[in-house]
């Protein structure tokens, strides 16, 4: 990438939104497993993502603890998205993810 060196720093993704991102995630794609009984992304995939959030929470925990749903993710160990957060807005954002994925199969 042919970035000048001040910009790269705007590109990159903090500590804080990381985690952020993937906890998002976490609820999202265990709501539409859970409750919705469907999927979007492999159980590979959703590991994957789950080990890496578990990793920063340890290597961050000041960080984490100041993220949403940080009390939510305090003991979360990656095993299971079974008792995450399923409120409406998450749930809005799996069946809206699911909607588009219904679109792009029919085209």
């Amino acid at each position: 990438c042919a970035l000048p060196i001040f910009c790269m720093s705007a590109v990159k993704q903090t500590i804080a939104e990381r985690i952020q991102q993937l906890r998002l995630q976490m609820v999202v794609h265990s709501a539409i497993y859970y409750v919705l009984n469907d999927n979007i992304i492999s159980d590979n995939e959703w590991a994957t993502r789950a080990k890496e959030l578990v990793r920063l929470q340890e290597e961050y925990p000041e960080v984490a603890s100041q993220v949403i749903y940080a009390d939510e993710f305090k003991d979360f160990d990656g095993s299971t998205g079974f008792n995450l957060p399923q409120d409406d807005r998450v749930m809005a954002k799996a069946q809206y993810l699911l909607m588009i994925r219904s679109k792009r199969r029919c085209q």
